[in-house]
């Protein structure tokens, strides 16, 4: 086993990648549990935008340029390990969320009405996520033909804009 170094604590999210079993969910939960903290403490959407999008420009950049670094490290392509892909993913699944519309229909204005509707549109966003990023639908699946780095990430982009799609309407619907 290689010693950690930074380039391998990114590519695995600071090791989440690591973490058995299945590492993909586990690097899918930074951004939801970010998200989480952030409504609760009142954070707008504008202000979960920016910080999603700075966790979801780093991400990409991370996996896409250590790539090659990634499969000489790891062996293979798209190794288990490296979960950057699903923090990235994730990301896109949240975006423009924000349990207001859900507390005003569902949950009292307080404080726990808050938490409820923040925890179950980010709880919602995650499971399609990891729904989405599990079956690959198309194009995802294709997508993972794509050299290096773009291939593991370009699949967990398009999971997240299905999630993202699909939680969205969710939220219509019962709102």
């Amino acid at each position: 086993m290689f010693p950690l170094n930074a380039r391998t604590l990114a590519l695995t999210s600071l090791g989440l990648g690591f973490l058995r079993p299945a590492p993909g969910t586990w690097g899918s939960v930074p951004p939801v549990v970010i998200a989480f903290v952030l409504m609760i403490l009142g954070v707008g959407v504008t202000g979960l935008n920016v910080v999603l999008g700075v966790i979801l420009a780093a991400s990409c950049v991370v996996c896409v340029s250590l790539g090659g670094y990634a499969e000489e490290r790891f062996g293979r392509k798209d190794a288990g390990e490296v979960v950057i892909d699903e923090t990235a993913g994730q990301c896109v699944a949240i975006l423009f969320l924000s349990p207001g519309a859900v507390q005003a229909r569902w949950f009292d204005a307080g404080w726990f009405g808050l938490f409820l509707a923040a925890a179950s549109v980010c709880a919602v966003a995650f499971l399609l996520f990891r729904l989405f990023d599990i079956v690959k639908p198309w194009p995802a699946r294709q997508l993972e033909s794509l050299p290096a780095g773009w291939g593991v990430l370009a699949d967990d982009l398009m999971a997240g804009f299905y999630a993202l799609i699909a939680v969205h309407l969710l939220v219509r619907l019962v709102t």
